[in-house]
């Protein structure tokens, strides 16, 4: 394959949104470091364009082929496409450690000239277009992956609004029950009306498994015993910032060795558990994915466990009410926290065990495909992240 070098100003030019007029609210979606933000009344470019951080996140290139427009912290930019495939530069451009270029003295910041100058080498445009049609093709399945996930994550919620918030859980003719004239009564304790037969209780009461990270040994134990990134990994350190990041970075995953993985016995992790962050973003609720590796809870999290509750309670706490009542017993003025002890004793109306197995069968489906989908992207991710430098350098080939 045929390599040429070019500077990146023979490439592309350019721009700053952030020289244009403001927009009122409308249809065409903008974007910047936090992906689609809101939309506005008309486009600033409607070809195909890589987005380049200005300041802040210096990874975070982005790729859009839609009528868009910026924020001021991005530049957007207009490729010359007889020399180079835009989208194949855009993916070039994402393998570059981009920080080593940083003009900004406190926030991280990039310039024109700082752009213009990197170095690019390209095979001749039939090949970047071979390449790309390939990665696109894989980045376009893992789009409607996560398309329809978002649409099953929302027939979920609906499900669950409709039998726990708005009480219209079949009854025992499988007529919605509070539409249908079921009973309710109102719970002292919640302060609040539940259907008759509902038992208000807590996590404790009822025996479900928790635990945490500091149940395992005293501060001391656990830096005794537990190392990072230490000897051979034999499983990986489950946490909050794992959850943030879909489990794609696999750069900045902690794994530990056997021995920090049998010490840590009382929070280890086989997927589908319930994750709570107790420590910073408090209360926001995750679910353990399946992995096919040994897994244990970091710090700042909590797991429940009951494989009866796990996907009602889930939902629960990230209900409104749930969500709610998480926020009561938060405390801390500059980082909120909450501990497992007030955390188990939380009161919460569950219904009998009949409602419990019959939302378990419907949402337990939906549940098994948003794991598959969510399962099949992290190999496709695996697959172009290991297909893309390869392509590039020409270790493989496009017939």
């Amino acid at each position: 394959m045929e390599l040429k070098k070019y500077k990146l100003s023979q490439l592309l030019e350019i721009k700053n949104g952030k020289d244009h007029q403001k927009l009122s609210d409308g249809q065409y979606p903008v974007y910047g470091s936090g992906g689609i933000m809101r939309y506005v009344d008309c486009y600033l470019y409607d070809k195909a364009s890589i987005l380049l951080p200005r300041k802040g996140s210096l990874t975070n290139i982005q790729f859009c082929d839609i009528p868009f427009w910026t924020v001021d912290t991005i530049y957007y930019t207009v490729v010359d496409d007889t020399l180079a495939n835009p989208y194949y530069l855009y993916r070039y451009l994402s393998l570059l450690d981009l920080s080593l270029l940083d003009s900004g003295t406190g926030v991280p910041s990039m310039t024109f000239d700082c752009y213009y100058n990197i170095k690019v080498i390209l095979p001749d445009l039939q090949a970047q277009q071979k390449i790309a049609t390939i990665l696109q093709t894989i980045d376009n399945k893992i789009a409607l992956n996560r398309r329809i996930n978002t649409k099953l994550e929302q027939m979920a919620k609906r499900l669950y609004d409709y039998w726990f918030v708005q009480f219209d859980f079949p009854n025992a003719e499988g007529k919605p029950y509070k539409s249908s004239g079921g009973k309710m009564v109102y719970n002292e304790v919640l302060k609040r009306e539940i259907p008759e037969g509902w038992k208000v209780s807590s996590i404790l009461k009822k025996d479900i498994y928790n635990s945490d990270y500091t149940a395992n040994g005293s501060f001391a134990d656990l830096a005794a015993n537990v190392v990072y990134n230490e000897g051979e990994p034999y499983a990986l350190l489950v946490r909050i910032v794992d959850f943030n990041d879909d489990f794609n970075n696999r750069d900045k995953q902690i794994f530990i060795n056997k021995h920090s993985y049998d010490y840590l016995k009382t929070c280890s992790l086989k997927g589908g558990e319930i994750i709570i962050c107790n420590v910073g973003n408090a209360g926001a609720t995750y679910r353990c994915p399946t992995l096919g590796v040994p897994m244990s809870l970091g710090p700042n999290g909590i797991v429940v466990n009951n494989e009866k509750y796990n996907n009602f309670l889930y939902m629960y706490y990230r209900s409104s009410i749930g969500a709610q009542q998480l926020k009561t017993i938060c405390s801390g003025s500059i980082q909120l926290k909450f501990n497992k002890t007030n955390f188990r004793s939380l009161p919460i109306a569950f219904p009998q065990d009949s409602i419990i197995d019959k939302f378990n069968a419907v949402y337990g489906s939906l549940y098994k495909k948003m794991e598959t989908l969510w399962l099949e992207n992290k190999k496709l991710t695996a697959l172009r992240d290991r297909l893309l430098p390869m392509l590039m350098n020409g270790q493989v080939t496009v017939k």
